[in-house]
């Protein structure tokens, strides 16, 4: 998957996170949703490091506007050159 595609579906994972704010009830859905989606994402170490933070940060009320997908993307892609690794994965 391209990086460009992974920060589009980040930047929509990152906006469901916002729907609990109306329906508050939609944390216990998303909670292990996005810990899922964000390992599918991401994978190795850091994707599951990213997965449980993701699940703290969606069950716990109050800190549901930390942008975790997005972060992960800056933190793979800006950060740590090591996640330009998975274009090579892609052309094999």
């Amino acid at each position: 998957m391209s990086k460009n595609k992974k920060l589009l579906l980040g930047l929509l994972f990152d906006g469901c996170g916002y729907i609990s704010y109306i329906f508050p009830p939609f944390d216990f859905l998303w909670a292990p949703l996005s810990a899922y989606l964000m390992t599918r994402l991401y994978k190795g170490t850091s994707g599951k490091v990213a997965a449980a933070i993701s699940f703290i940060e969606e069950a716990l009320p109050l800190v549901d506007f930390i942008p975790s997908f997005t972060l992960m993307w800056i933190y793979t892609y800006v950060f740590n050159k090591k996640g330009d690794k998975d274009k090579v994965i892609e052309i094999k």
